[in-house]
């Protein structure tokens, strides 16, 4: 199972990609394999405030909902508009064309504070 280097984790199963002040979001591969197949995405909207460790959006599979999280807080400046078509792009690329949203950051050591690839490898190991 992959848990990349160079991105920071959350003990629900996100993982967080800074780039300048925006943070990507997604859930890893290992909480993608757990859903099973996502068949339905509810992504937060544009604009809106949310604060790290918040609920911020859904994922329905043919298994379970469960809810996903923010490891920061910020403003939602971006959402993967292509998972509305096609959530199974989790499932097939959790680290890539499968991320969730983009979050302009407050406050940058919210970041810091996150797992990194060690320390969430050992929580699902």
């Amino acid at each position: 199972m992959t848990v990349p280097a160079e991105l920071k984790y959350s003990k629900t199963h996100e993982w967080h990609k800074l780039e300048g002040d925006v943070v990507t979001l997604g859930i890893t591969e290992h909480a993608a394999e757990e859903l099973t197949d996502i068949t339905y995405v509810q992504l937060p909207e544009v604009g809106k405030q949310v604060k790290a460790g918040e609920s911020i959006g859904e994922l329905e599979s043919v298994k379970a909902t469960s809810e996903f999280y923010t490891g920061v807080s910020g403003e939602i400046i971006e959402i993967n508009e292509k998972l509305q078509d096609e959530p199974g792009l989790i499932n097939k690329d959790a680290f890539g064309e499968g991320w969730l949203v983009k979050i302009k950051i407050n406050d940058k050591s919210e970041f810091d504070k996150l797992l990194s690839a060690e320390e969430y490898q050992s929580t699902i190991s």
